[in-house]
Protein backbone atom coordinates (compact mmCIF):
# COMPACT_ATOMS: atom_id res chain seq x y z
CA UNK A 1 0.00 0.00 0.00
CA UNK A 2 2.75 2.41 0.92
CA UNK A 3 4.55 1.62 -2.31
CA UNK A 4 1.43 2.58 -4.30
CA UNK A 5 1.10 5.76 -2.26
CA UNK A 6 4.74 6.57 -2.92
CA UNK A 7 4.26 5.99 -6.64
CA UNK A 8 1.20 8.24 -6.68
CA UNK A 9 3.08 11.05 -4.91
CA UNK A 10 5.97 10.74 -7.36
CA UNK A 11 3.59 11.02 -10.34
CA UNK A 12 1.89 14.02 -8.73
CA UNK A 13 5.27 15.68 -8.14
CA UNK A 14 6.30 15.14 -11.76
CA UNK A 15 3.03 16.59 -13.03
CA UNK A 16 3.39 19.66 -10.84
CA UNK A 17 6.94 20.21 -12.00
CA UNK A 18 6.05 19.89 -15.70
CA UNK A 19 2.98 22.08 -15.79
CA UNK A 20 4.78 25.44 -15.35
CA UNK A 21 6.80 24.77 -18.50
CA UNK A 22 3.64 24.78 -20.58
CA UNK A 23 2.72 28.08 -19.02
CA UNK A 24 6.17 29.57 -19.47
CA UNK A 25 6.08 28.35 -23.04
CA UNK A 26 4.21 31.42 -24.21
CA UNK A 27 5.50 32.41 -27.61
CA UNK A 28 6.13 35.98 -26.60
CA UNK A 29 7.62 35.55 -23.16
CA UNK A 30 10.66 37.26 -24.67
CA UNK A 31 10.21 40.63 -23.09
CA UNK A 32 8.56 39.58 -19.85
CA UNK A 33 10.37 39.63 -16.55
CA UNK A 34 10.90 36.06 -15.44
CA UNK A 35 10.36 35.60 -11.72
CA UNK A 36 13.42 34.62 -9.74
CA UNK A 37 12.99 31.54 -7.56
CA UNK A 38 15.95 32.56 -5.43
CA UNK A 39 15.89 35.44 -3.00
CA UNK A 40 16.99 38.52 -4.90
CA UNK A 41 16.44 42.26 -4.95
CA UNK A 42 15.61 42.26 -8.65
CA UNK A 43 13.85 39.98 -11.14
CA UNK A 44 15.70 37.85 -13.65
CA UNK A 45 16.28 39.51 -16.99
CA UNK A 46 17.47 36.45 -18.92
CA UNK A 47 14.58 34.52 -20.46
CA UNK A 48 14.25 30.93 -19.23
CA UNK A 49 13.82 28.59 -22.19
CA UNK A 50 13.01 24.90 -22.33
CA UNK A 51 12.23 22.29 -24.95
CA UNK A 52 8.59 23.39 -25.20
CA UNK A 53 9.19 27.07 -25.96
CA UNK A 54 12.74 27.16 -27.36
CA UNK A 55 11.71 27.27 -31.03
CA UNK A 56 8.76 29.64 -30.64
CA UNK A 57 10.61 32.24 -28.58
CA UNK A 58 13.68 32.33 -30.79
CA UNK A 59 11.56 32.37 -33.94
CA UNK A 60 9.45 35.25 -32.69
CA UNK A 61 12.00 37.54 -31.06
CA UNK A 62 12.56 40.99 -32.61
CA UNK A 63 16.22 40.81 -31.56
CA UNK A 64 18.90 40.54 -34.23
CA UNK A 65 21.13 38.26 -32.15
CA UNK A 66 20.68 35.75 -29.34
CA UNK A 67 22.83 34.38 -26.54
CA UNK A 68 21.85 30.98 -25.17
CA UNK A 69 23.40 29.85 -21.88
CA UNK A 70 23.22 26.13 -21.13
CA UNK A 71 23.59 25.50 -17.39
CA UNK A 72 22.57 23.15 -14.58
CA UNK A 73 20.80 24.49 -11.52
CA UNK A 74 22.80 22.18 -9.23
CA UNK A 75 26.14 23.47 -10.58
CA UNK A 76 27.91 25.82 -8.08
CA UNK A 77 29.83 27.54 -10.89
CA UNK A 78 26.54 28.20 -12.72
CA UNK A 79 24.97 29.72 -9.62
CA UNK A 80 28.01 31.95 -9.16
CA UNK A 81 27.97 32.94 -12.83
CA UNK A 82 24.28 33.88 -12.88
CA UNK A 83 24.75 37.42 -11.39
CA UNK A 84 27.34 38.16 -14.10
CA UNK A 85 25.01 36.95 -16.84
CA UNK A 86 22.11 38.96 -15.41
CA UNK A 87 24.17 42.17 -15.43
CA UNK A 88 24.53 41.84 -19.18
CA UNK A 89 20.97 40.59 -19.73
CA UNK A 90 19.44 43.66 -18.08
CA UNK A 91 20.94 45.79 -20.88
CA UNK A 92 19.06 43.94 -23.61
CA UNK A 93 16.02 42.16 -22.14
CA UNK A 94 12.71 43.29 -20.68
CA UNK A 95 10.56 46.43 -20.92
CA UNK A 96 13.26 48.49 -19.18
CA UNK A 97 16.06 47.31 -21.47
CA UNK A 98 18.73 49.92 -22.14
CA UNK A 99 19.39 48.60 -25.66
CA UNK A 100 16.23 46.74 -26.74
CA UNK A 101 15.77 44.78 -29.93
CA UNK A 102 19.46 43.91 -30.38
CA UNK A 103 20.23 40.78 -28.33
CA UNK A 104 17.95 38.23 -26.66
CA UNK A 105 19.65 36.77 -23.57
CA UNK A 106 18.32 33.30 -22.67
CA UNK A 107 19.08 30.34 -20.38
CA UNK A 108 18.37 26.59 -20.66
CA UNK A 109 18.61 24.31 -17.61
CA UNK A 110 20.19 21.05 -18.79
CA UNK A 111 19.54 19.45 -15.38
CA UNK A 112 15.85 19.34 -16.26
CA UNK A 113 14.94 16.10 -18.05
CA UNK A 114 12.65 17.93 -20.44
CA UNK A 115 15.74 19.58 -21.94
CA UNK A 116 17.92 16.48 -22.37
CA UNK A 117 17.54 16.24 -26.14
CA UNK A 118 17.87 20.01 -26.56
CA UNK A 119 21.17 20.08 -24.66
CA UNK A 120 22.45 17.03 -26.56
CA UNK A 121 21.58 18.75 -29.82
CA UNK A 122 24.08 21.50 -28.99
CA UNK A 123 26.70 19.08 -27.65
CA UNK A 124 26.78 20.72 -24.24
CA UNK A 125 29.89 19.29 -22.60
CA UNK A 126 30.37 21.60 -19.62
CA UNK A 127 28.48 24.16 -17.55
CA UNK A 128 27.93 26.98 -18.12
CA UNK A 129 28.27 26.95 -21.91
CA UNK A 130 27.26 29.99 -23.98
CA UNK A 131 26.32 30.18 -27.68
CA UNK A 132 25.91 33.19 -29.98
CA UNK A 133 24.05 33.55 -33.28
CA UNK A 134 21.07 34.94 -35.15
CA UNK A 135 17.87 33.64 -33.48
CA UNK A 136 16.57 31.77 -36.57
CA UNK A 137 19.83 29.81 -36.70
CA UNK A 138 19.00 28.23 -33.34
CA UNK A 139 15.62 27.10 -34.68
CA UNK A 140 16.23 23.66 -36.06
CA UNK A 141 19.97 24.22 -35.69
CA UNK A 142 22.63 22.33 -33.78
CA UNK A 143 26.31 22.53 -32.90
CA UNK A 144 29.16 20.03 -33.03
CA UNK A 145 32.62 20.61 -31.50
CA UNK A 146 34.50 19.54 -34.66
CA UNK A 147 32.21 21.36 -37.04
CA UNK A 148 34.29 23.52 -39.40
CA UNK A 149 31.61 26.02 -40.38
CA UNK A 150 28.64 26.90 -38.23
CA UNK A 151 26.20 29.80 -37.99
CA UNK A 152 26.31 29.37 -34.21
CA UNK A 153 29.42 30.34 -32.24
CA UNK A 154 30.61 29.37 -28.77
CA UNK A 155 31.40 32.34 -26.55
CA UNK A 156 34.79 31.30 -25.27
CA UNK A 157 35.62 34.28 -23.04
CA UNK A 158 32.65 35.09 -20.82
CA UNK A 159 33.80 34.28 -17.31
CA UNK A 160 32.67 37.64 -15.95
CA UNK A 161 30.07 40.23 -16.97
CA UNK A 162 32.85 42.51 -18.26
CA UNK A 163 34.36 39.77 -20.40
CA UNK A 164 30.99 38.71 -21.81
CA UNK A 165 30.08 42.28 -22.74
CA UNK A 166 33.53 42.86 -24.25
CA UNK A 167 33.05 39.74 -26.40
CA UNK A 168 29.66 41.06 -27.56
CA UNK A 169 31.10 44.51 -28.31
CA UNK A 170 33.76 42.94 -30.52
CA UNK A 171 31.09 41.07 -32.49
CA UNK A 172 28.92 44.14 -33.00
CA UNK A 173 31.58 46.84 -33.18
CA UNK A 174 29.72 48.55 -30.33
CA UNK A 175 30.78 50.09 -27.02
CA UNK A 176 28.07 49.00 -24.60
CA UNK A 177 28.89 49.36 -20.92
CA UNK A 178 27.52 47.65 -17.81
CA UNK A 179 26.59 51.05 -16.38
CA UNK A 180 24.62 52.18 -19.44
CA UNK A 181 21.28 53.75 -18.58
CA UNK A 182 18.10 53.81 -20.60
CA UNK A 183 18.14 56.09 -23.65
CA UNK A 184 21.90 56.52 -23.50
CA UNK A 185 22.14 54.39 -26.62
CA UNK A 186 24.85 55.17 -29.13
CA UNK A 187 23.86 52.03 -31.03
CA UNK A 188 20.51 53.60 -31.93
CA UNK A 189 20.32 53.91 -35.71
CA UNK A 190 19.28 57.31 -36.98
CA UNK A 191 20.64 56.58 -40.45
CA UNK A 192 17.77 57.57 -42.72
CA UNK A 193 19.42 55.83 -45.65
CA UNK A 194 19.18 52.46 -43.88
CA UNK A 195 16.19 51.01 -45.70
CA UNK A 196 16.22 47.86 -43.60
CA UNK A 197 15.27 49.66 -40.40
CA UNK A 198 11.55 49.61 -41.27
CA UNK A 199 11.57 45.80 -41.06
CA UNK A 200 11.51 45.88 -37.26
CA UNK A 201 8.64 48.39 -37.24
CA UNK A 202 6.17 45.50 -37.33
CA UNK A 203 6.68 45.20 -33.57
CA UNK A 204 6.06 48.92 -33.09
CA UNK A 205 2.88 48.73 -35.18
CA UNK A 206 1.66 46.03 -32.82
CA UNK A 207 2.73 48.12 -29.83
CA UNK A 208 0.94 51.23 -31.15
CA UNK A 209 -2.25 49.28 -31.95
CA UNK A 210 -2.38 47.74 -28.50
CA UNK A 211 -1.53 51.02 -26.76
CA UNK A 212 -4.23 52.88 -28.69
CA UNK A 213 -6.92 50.43 -27.61
CA UNK A 214 -5.62 50.36 -24.04
CA UNK A 215 -6.12 54.14 -23.98
CA UNK A 216 -9.59 53.88 -25.52
CA UNK A 217 -10.79 51.24 -23.07
CA UNK A 218 -8.91 52.64 -20.07
CA UNK A 219 -10.34 56.13 -20.55
CA UNK A 220 -13.81 54.76 -21.41
CA UNK A 221 -13.83 56.72 -24.66
CA UNK A 222 -16.45 54.60 -26.42
CA UNK A 223 -19.60 56.73 -26.58
CA UNK A 224 -22.87 56.47 -28.55
CA UNK A 225 -21.60 58.99 -31.12
CA UNK A 226 -18.20 57.30 -31.54
CA UNK A 227 -19.35 53.67 -31.48
CA UNK A 228 -19.74 53.30 -35.24
CA UNK A 229 -16.39 54.94 -36.03
CA UNK A 230 -14.58 52.43 -33.82
CA UNK A 231 -16.38 49.53 -35.48
CA UNK A 232 -15.33 50.76 -38.93
CA UNK A 233 -11.72 51.18 -37.88
CA UNK A 234 -11.75 47.66 -36.43
CA UNK A 235 -13.04 46.39 -39.77
CA UNK A 236 -10.10 48.10 -41.45
CA UNK A 237 -7.68 46.45 -39.02
CA UNK A 238 -9.22 43.01 -39.47
CA UNK A 239 -8.74 43.17 -43.24
CA UNK A 240 -5.43 45.01 -43.56
CA UNK A 241 -3.37 45.16 -40.38
CA UNK A 242 0.18 43.97 -41.26
CA UNK A 243 0.32 41.75 -38.15
CA UNK A 244 -1.75 38.59 -38.20
CA UNK A 245 -2.13 38.47 -34.42
CA UNK A 246 -3.51 42.03 -34.45
CA UNK A 247 -5.97 41.06 -37.19
CA UNK A 248 -7.02 38.13 -35.04
CA UNK A 249 -7.47 40.26 -31.91
CA UNK A 250 -9.32 42.98 -33.84
CA UNK A 251 -11.72 40.38 -35.19
CA UNK A 252 -12.39 38.95 -31.75
CA UNK A 253 -13.09 42.42 -30.37
CA UNK A 254 -15.35 43.20 -33.32
CA UNK A 255 -17.30 39.96 -32.87
CA UNK A 256 -17.76 40.67 -29.15
CA UNK A 257 -18.60 44.34 -29.60
CA UNK A 258 -22.38 43.95 -29.47
CA UNK A 259 -22.11 41.97 -26.24
CA UNK A 260 -19.70 44.43 -24.62
CA UNK A 261 -21.32 47.61 -25.91
CA UNK A 262 -24.94 46.95 -26.96
CA UNK A 263 -26.79 49.84 -28.55
CA UNK A 264 -28.76 50.46 -25.34
CA UNK A 265 -25.60 50.35 -23.18
CA UNK A 266 -25.62 54.11 -22.54
CA UNK A 267 -29.37 54.34 -21.88
CA UNK A 268 -29.15 52.30 -18.69
CA UNK A 269 -28.19 53.76 -15.37
CA UNK A 270 -25.64 51.12 -14.45
CA UNK A 271 -23.59 51.00 -17.67
CA UNK A 272 -21.42 48.21 -16.34
CA UNK A 273 -19.15 46.29 -18.67
CA UNK A 274 -17.93 42.74 -18.27
CA UNK A 275 -14.39 43.50 -17.12
CA UNK A 276 -13.33 39.86 -17.35
CA UNK A 277 -14.39 39.61 -21.00
CA UNK A 278 -12.77 42.94 -21.76
CA UNK A 279 -9.47 41.94 -20.15
CA UNK A 280 -9.36 38.84 -22.35
CA UNK A 281 -9.57 40.87 -25.55
CA UNK A 282 -5.99 42.06 -25.93
CA UNK A 283 -6.05 43.29 -29.49
CA UNK A 284 -2.58 42.05 -30.45
CA UNK A 285 -2.23 39.18 -28.01
CA UNK A 286 -1.67 38.82 -24.31
CA UNK A 287 2.02 39.80 -24.44
CA UNK A 288 1.54 43.10 -26.28
CA UNK A 289 2.17 45.89 -25.41
CA UNK A 290 5.70 45.01 -24.41
CA UNK A 291 6.60 48.41 -22.95
CA UNK A 292 9.30 49.30 -25.46
CA UNK A 293 9.83 50.64 -28.97
CA UNK A 294 12.35 49.43 -31.52
CA UNK A 295 12.05 51.20 -34.89
CA UNK A 296 10.21 54.10 -33.23
CA UNK A 297 12.52 54.40 -30.25
CA UNK A 298 13.73 57.95 -29.67
CA UNK A 299 17.08 59.05 -28.32
CA UNK A 300 15.18 60.58 -25.40
CA UNK A 301 12.48 59.03 -23.23
CA UNK A 302 9.75 61.47 -24.25
CA UNK A 303 10.24 61.48 -28.03
CA UNK A 304 8.88 59.31 -30.85
CA UNK A 305 7.29 56.11 -29.53
CA UNK A 306 3.50 55.93 -29.75
CA UNK A 307 2.96 58.75 -32.27
CA UNK A 308 5.57 57.24 -34.59
CA UNK A 309 4.06 53.77 -34.27
CA UNK A 310 0.58 55.10 -35.02
CA UNK A 311 1.78 56.86 -38.18
CA UNK A 312 3.48 53.67 -39.37
CA UNK A 313 0.23 51.78 -38.74
CA UNK A 314 -1.81 54.27 -40.79
CA UNK A 315 0.68 54.20 -43.67
CA UNK A 316 0.78 50.40 -43.63
CA UNK A 317 -3.02 50.31 -43.86
CA UNK A 318 -3.06 52.86 -46.69
CA UNK A 319 -0.83 50.75 -48.97
CA UNK A 320 -2.78 47.52 -48.36
CA UNK A 321 -6.27 48.65 -49.33
CA UNK A 322 -7.76 48.25 -52.80
CA UNK A 323 -9.22 51.00 -54.97
CA UNK A 324 -12.81 50.43 -53.88
CA UNK A 325 -11.84 50.74 -50.22
CA UNK A 326 -10.05 54.09 -50.39
CA UNK A 327 -12.95 56.30 -49.29
CA UNK A 328 -13.93 53.84 -46.57
CA UNK A 329 -10.33 53.84 -45.27
CA UNK A 330 -10.21 57.64 -45.36
CA UNK A 331 -13.44 58.01 -43.39
CA UNK A 332 -12.52 55.29 -40.90
CA UNK A 333 -9.09 56.80 -40.24
CA UNK A 334 -10.30 60.39 -39.92
CA UNK A 335 -13.13 59.39 -37.59
CA UNK A 336 -10.85 57.20 -35.50
CA UNK A 337 -8.29 59.97 -34.96
CA UNK A 338 -10.99 62.54 -34.27
CA UNK A 339 -12.81 60.41 -31.70
CA UNK A 340 -10.01 58.48 -30.05
CA UNK A 341 -6.67 60.28 -30.34
CA UNK A 342 -6.26 61.81 -26.92
CA UNK A 343 -3.91 64.68 -27.89
CA UNK A 344 -6.41 67.52 -28.41
CA UNK A 345 -4.30 69.80 -30.60
CA UNK A 346 -3.12 66.91 -32.77
CA UNK A 347 -6.57 65.53 -33.42
CA UNK A 348 -7.97 68.98 -34.23
CA UNK A 349 -5.20 69.59 -36.76
CA UNK A 350 -5.75 66.19 -38.32
CA UNK A 351 -9.52 66.69 -38.46
CA UNK A 352 -9.01 70.06 -40.14
CA UNK A 353 -6.95 68.39 -42.87
CA UNK A 354 -9.60 65.68 -43.24
CA UNK A 355 -12.33 68.31 -43.58
CA UNK A 356 -10.40 70.13 -46.31
CA UNK A 357 -10.84 67.15 -48.66
CA UNK A 358 -13.72 68.01 -50.98
CA UNK A 359 -13.65 65.11 -53.43
CA UNK A 360 -14.18 61.39 -53.01
CA UNK A 361 -11.25 59.00 -53.16
CA UNK A 362 -11.64 56.44 -55.93
CA UNK A 363 -8.14 54.94 -55.97
CA UNK A 364 -6.00 53.48 -53.24
CA UNK A 365 -3.05 55.48 -54.57
CA UNK A 366 -4.91 58.75 -54.04
CA UNK A 367 -5.62 57.97 -50.40
CA UNK A 368 -2.08 56.75 -49.70
CA UNK A 369 -0.64 59.93 -51.24
CA UNK A 370 -3.06 62.11 -49.28
CA UNK A 371 -1.96 60.49 -46.02
CA UNK A 372 1.70 60.87 -47.04
CA UNK A 373 1.18 64.56 -47.88
CA UNK A 374 -0.71 65.09 -44.61
CA UNK A 375 2.13 63.51 -42.62
CA UNK A 376 4.62 65.83 -44.31
CA UNK A 377 2.45 68.83 -43.43
CA UNK A 378 2.40 67.70 -39.81
CA UNK A 379 6.17 67.22 -39.81
CA UNK A 380 6.69 70.66 -41.30
CA UNK A 381 4.51 72.30 -38.65
CA UNK A 382 6.04 70.37 -35.75
CA UNK A 383 9.62 70.88 -36.92
CA UNK A 384 9.18 74.65 -36.66
CA UNK A 385 7.60 74.40 -33.21
CA UNK A 386 10.26 72.02 -31.93
CA UNK A 387 13.05 74.20 -33.31
CA UNK A 388 11.75 77.27 -31.49
CA UNK A 389 11.12 75.41 -28.22
CA UNK A 390 14.00 72.94 -28.29
CA UNK A 391 11.69 69.96 -27.69
CA UNK A 392 12.63 67.83 -30.70
CA UNK A 393 14.68 64.66 -30.81
CA UNK A 394 18.19 65.64 -31.95
CA UNK A 395 18.74 62.18 -33.44
CA UNK A 396 15.39 62.14 -35.27
CA UNK A 397 14.41 65.66 -36.33
CA UNK A 398 11.11 66.08 -38.14
CA UNK A 399 11.80 66.12 -41.86
CA UNK A 400 10.10 65.84 -45.24
CA UNK A 401 9.59 62.21 -46.20
CA UNK A 402 10.98 60.35 -48.00
CA UNK A 403 14.47 61.87 -48.09
CA UNK A 404 16.44 61.77 -51.32
CA UNK A 405 18.74 59.11 -49.92
CA UNK A 406 15.84 56.67 -49.77
CA UNK A 407 14.00 57.66 -52.95
CA UNK A 408 15.94 59.81 -55.43
CA UNK A 409 13.40 59.05 -58.16
CA UNK A 410 10.66 60.62 -56.01
CA UNK A 411 12.16 64.08 -56.59
CA UNK A 412 11.58 66.01 -59.80
CA UNK A 413 13.03 69.31 -58.66
CA UNK A 414 12.41 72.30 -56.43
CA UNK A 415 10.06 75.22 -56.98
CA UNK A 416 12.09 78.11 -55.56
CA UNK A 417 9.32 80.64 -56.08
CA UNK A 418 6.82 78.74 -53.94
CA UNK A 419 9.51 77.01 -51.86
CA UNK A 420 8.08 73.57 -52.54
CA UNK A 421 9.49 70.23 -53.63
CA UNK A 422 8.20 68.96 -56.96
CA UNK A 423 7.36 65.30 -56.49
CA UNK A 424 6.99 62.39 -58.87
CA UNK A 425 3.91 61.04 -57.16
CA UNK A 426 3.88 57.74 -59.02
CA UNK A 427 7.38 57.06 -57.71
CA UNK A 428 6.36 58.20 -54.23
CA UNK A 429 3.50 55.71 -54.24
CA UNK A 430 5.83 52.92 -55.37
CA UNK A 431 8.15 53.83 -52.51
CA UNK A 432 5.34 53.89 -49.94
CA UNK A 433 3.99 50.55 -51.14
CA UNK A 434 7.41 48.93 -50.90
CA UNK A 435 8.48 50.62 -47.65
CA UNK A 436 5.29 50.27 -45.61
CA UNK A 437 4.04 47.17 -47.40
CA UNK A 438 6.55 44.61 -48.61
CA UNK A 439 9.55 45.68 -46.54
CA UNK A 440 7.58 46.22 -43.33
CA UNK A 441 6.19 42.70 -43.46
CA UNK A 442 9.39 41.03 -44.65
CA UNK A 443 10.43 40.08 -41.12
CA UNK A 444 7.41 37.78 -40.87
CA UNK A 445 8.16 36.23 -44.25
CA UNK A 446 11.82 35.74 -43.39
CA UNK A 447 10.84 33.87 -40.24
CA UNK A 448 8.13 31.87 -42.04
CA UNK A 449 5.49 33.20 -39.66
CA UNK A 450 3.02 34.55 -42.16
CA UNK A 451 3.03 36.32 -45.52
CA UNK A 452 1.58 39.80 -45.17
CA UNK A 453 2.25 41.30 -48.57
CA UNK A 454 -0.96 42.33 -50.29
CA UNK A 455 0.33 40.83 -53.52
CA UNK A 456 0.71 37.52 -51.74
CA UNK A 457 -2.88 37.30 -50.66
CA UNK A 458 -3.15 39.98 -47.97
CA UNK A 459 -6.48 39.39 -46.32
CA UNK A 460 -6.76 35.76 -47.45
CA UNK A 461 -4.85 34.50 -44.41
CA UNK A 462 -7.33 35.95 -41.95
CA UNK A 463 -8.18 33.48 -39.21
CA UNK A 464 -11.53 31.84 -39.58
CA UNK A 465 -13.10 33.14 -36.39
CA UNK A 466 -11.91 36.65 -37.20
CA UNK A 467 -14.35 37.08 -40.03
CA UNK A 468 -17.77 36.28 -38.70
CA UNK A 469 -18.96 39.80 -37.98
CA UNK A 470 -16.91 41.73 -40.50
CA UNK A 471 -18.31 43.69 -43.41
CA UNK A 472 -15.73 45.54 -45.51
CA UNK A 473 -15.67 46.68 -49.13
CA UNK A 474 -14.74 44.76 -52.25
CA UNK A 475 -11.56 42.65 -52.17
CA UNK A 476 -11.37 42.39 -48.41
CA UNK A 477 -15.03 41.44 -48.22
CA UNK A 478 -14.49 38.63 -50.72
CA UNK A 479 -11.55 37.21 -48.76
CA UNK A 480 -13.49 37.45 -45.53
CA UNK A 481 -16.57 35.78 -47.02
CA UNK A 482 -14.52 32.83 -48.28
CA UNK A 483 -12.83 32.32 -44.92
CA UNK A 484 -16.11 32.68 -43.07
CA UNK A 485 -17.71 29.79 -44.95
CA UNK A 486 -15.24 27.40 -43.38
CA UNK A 487 -16.25 28.52 -39.90
CA UNK A 488 -19.99 28.12 -40.25
CA UNK A 489 -22.09 29.55 -43.03
CA UNK A 490 -25.37 29.99 -41.18
CA UNK A 491 -23.97 31.66 -38.07
CA UNK A 492 -21.65 33.81 -40.11
CA UNK A 493 -24.44 34.94 -42.42
CA UNK A 494 -26.72 35.85 -39.54
CA UNK A 495 -24.14 37.94 -37.68
CA UNK A 496 -22.87 39.73 -40.78
CA UNK A 497 -26.44 40.64 -41.70
CA UNK A 498 -27.02 42.01 -38.22
CA UNK A 499 -23.93 44.20 -38.44
CA UNK A 500 -24.85 45.36 -41.91
CA UNK A 501 -28.32 46.47 -40.85
CA UNK A 502 -27.02 48.28 -37.76
CA UNK A 503 -24.00 50.10 -39.09
CA UNK A 504 -24.02 50.49 -42.82
CA UNK A 505 -27.48 51.92 -43.37
CA UNK A 506 -26.35 54.98 -41.46
CA UNK A 507 -23.28 56.38 -43.22
CA UNK A 508 -20.90 58.05 -40.80
CA UNK A 509 -17.89 60.09 -41.80
CA UNK A 510 -15.76 62.92 -40.53
CA UNK A 511 -17.99 65.30 -42.45
CA UNK A 512 -20.93 64.58 -40.17
CA UNK A 513 -19.16 64.98 -36.84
Amino acid sequence: MYSYLGLFLCILLVCCSVTPFSIIGSRRSILREVSNNEKSDHPDYAVELNATNFVDVLKDTPATFAVVEFFAHWCPACRNYKPHYEKVARLFNGPDAVHPGIILMTRVDCASKINNKLCDKFSVGHYPMLFWGHPPKFVGGSWEPKQEKSDISVIDDARTADRLLNWINKQLGSSFGLDDQKFGNEHLSSNISDFGQIVKAIYDVEEATSTAFDIILGHKMIKPESRVSLIKFLQLLVAHHPSMRCRKGSAKLLMSFDDLYPTDFWSTNEQEIDEVSLSNLQICGKDVPRGQWIFCRGSKNDTRGFSCGLWVLLHSLSVRIEDGESQFAFNATCDFVYNFFICEECRQHFYKMCSSVSSTFHKAQDYALWLWSTHNQVNDRLSKEEASLGTGDPEFPKTIWPPKQLCPSCYLGYDYRNKKIEWNQDEVYKFLTNYYGKTLASLYRDKNIVGNDRTDGGAEDLIVEATNAVVVPLGAALAIAIASCAFGALACYWRSQQKSRKYFRHPHSSKSI
